[in-house]
């Protein structure tokens, strides 16, 4: 390990790590990227969802050369009972559109070419090492700890992940609470691309993501999430910490049954299992965020609480990547005026500020507290069901016009009830 001390260190190798590191690499700066994982993205179990509209403005047309699965192409919102399903498709020419795609990624794979251009740009990259903790001098953060090793740095980003206890050491947030965090449990499932292609009805290339409500969860707060990749599928669920407590099931045995469900097992029919993981989500968006900075040191990414739970779609990474841009700048700024202070980097605060990252915070940060209602995820599910039963399911009874039928359903949740939700979840959008 060199001995002299650099310009910035990061720790961890993620989205946003590897992207600050990439920028500062190559803008002249001595950067050193820590590890803990065996190898970038090693330690990365997430689904796997791509917006590239950040990292494009970085790397223009990175997709013809990083390790991306399939362009999604389609888009589908399954609300579950216990036996039946209710799809919303949504297909359109704009997802191709640049800066306006999404891909399925497979983390290992993309992180380990992200964290490959942040070396090739300069910065040196040291896996396998874990950071115990922080060095300080007169309250300043001026290094890490890993080890017997002590190793100095003008100034330090801290991309560790969700559970961040350096951030904690540093002063920058308070240990996390069950209802800010989501248990995320995932299963990568191979199957041949063909396969693939012809159950989701994509063309070579082309990928599907779903998300689910409902019985996935057994009515508890969370969803499901299917990924098409290119010769696999990742399938999930993800559960409100201070929610799961309460399930009478565990979270393998509700993956099991999500399994099981008569619309996902045809997805996965003949499928080899290769992979099973699970990970902590940010989930309370605005409301979680920690200070990001302090004399010496920066938070980012996940570590800083980086998340969008909108319902319909769940966005990390490309948050992640802006806030690696955004301190990277910041860094740059405090270089040249030789002052890694917190007034000097609150830079960073500004850049975020005026970037999407807390513009969409601020625009769903009512988002979460909605989404604890916990008839989004039994009596709406069912409700919606039962309309379509009415609608489709043809034996030979007397008909009643459907307007009664809605009626008579939506009496069961209560209209009340119906128009309170209705009202709230607009102002929470």
């Amino acid at each position: 390990m060199p001995e002299e001390k650099f310009d910035c260190i990061i720790v961890g190798a993620g989205p946003a790590g590897s992207t600050a590191g990439f920028l500062l690499a190559n803008a002249g700066l001595e950067v050193l990227i820590i590890e803990r994982g065996t190898f970038a993205g090693s330690k990365n179990m997430t689904g796997g969802r791509l917006y590239s509209h950040s990292l494009e403005k970085i790397i223009s047309d990175f997709a013809s050369v990083a390790p991306v699965e399939r362009k999604v192409v389609k888009e589908t919102i399954t609300m579950l009972t216990n036996d039946s399903a209710v799809s919303i498709d949504f297909q359109s020419q704009q997802l191709n559109q640049a800066q306006k795609e999404s891909y399925t990624v497979l983390r290992a794979d993309f992180d380990q070419w992200l964290a490959g251009k942040a070396e090739d740009a300069g910065a040196i990259l040291a896996p396998g090492v874990r950071v115990d903790d922080l060095l300080f001098k007169d309250g300043k953060v001026t290094g890490v700890i890993a080890g017997e090793d002590e190793m100095e740095a003008d100034v330090v980003i801290l991309a560790d992940g969700v559970n961040s206890l350096l951030a904690q050491k540093a002063g920058l947030k308070v240990e996390l609470k069950p209802n800010q965090v989501a248990v995320g449990v995932k299963e990568v499932i191979e199957l041949p691309a063909q396969v693939i292609e012809d159950r989701f009805g994509l063309n070579k290339g082309e990928g599907a993501a779903r998300i689910f409500v409902g019985n996935c969860t057994k009515g508890k707060i969370g969803g499901g999430f299917l990924y098409t990749n290119k010769n696999s599928l990742s399938l999930g669920l993800v559960f409100t910490l201070a929610d799961l407590a309460e399930s009478q099931l565990t979270v393998p045995q509700m993956l099991e049954e999500f399994k099981s469900h008569p619309v996902i097992k045809p997805l996965i029919k003949d499928g080899k299992l290769v992979e099973y993981s699970a990970h902590l989500v940010p989930e309370a968006g605005l409301n979680m965020l920690p200070k990001l900075y302090s004399d010496g040191v920066m938070v980012v990414g996940d570590a800083a609480g980086l998340v969008i739970n909108a319902g319909y779609t769940v966005r990390g990474m490309d948050l992640a990547i802006a806030s690696g841009e955004a301190a990277s700048k910041a860094i740059i700024t405090a270089k040249e005026q030789d002052d890694y202070s917190a007034a000097s980097l609150a830079r960073y605060q500004d850049l975020l500020d005026r970037s999407f990252v807390m513009q969409d915070l601020k625009q769903y940060q009512k988002f979460p507290e909605f989404m604890e209602n916990p008839r989004i995820f039994n009596e709406y599910p069912q409700l919606v069901v039962n309309i379509f039963k009415d609608m489709f399911i043809v034996d030979g009874s007397p008909g009643k016009p459907l307007r009664k039928k809605v009626l008579n359903h939506a009496k069961q949740v209560g209209l009340v009830n119906l128009l309170k939700d209705a009202w709230k979840g607009v102002k929470a959008l």
